[in-house]
């Protein structure tokens, strides 16, 4: 019943498209923010 709620209204469509755009853009974050510590300390160890 819940699997059907979720899928089947607007409301719980909405919510599995916010849970999947919150966790990629934390993984989108994740990247970033490595490739720059990288850089940085790059820049500071010359």
């Amino acid at each position: 019943m819940a699997w059907d709620l979720l899928f089947s209204t607007d409301y719980g469509l909405f919510s599995v498209f916010v849970i999947a755009f919150v966790v990629l853009m934390a993984i989108w974050f994740g990247f970033f923010f490595s490739r720059k510590i990288r850089e940085d300390s790059g820049k500071a160890g010359r």
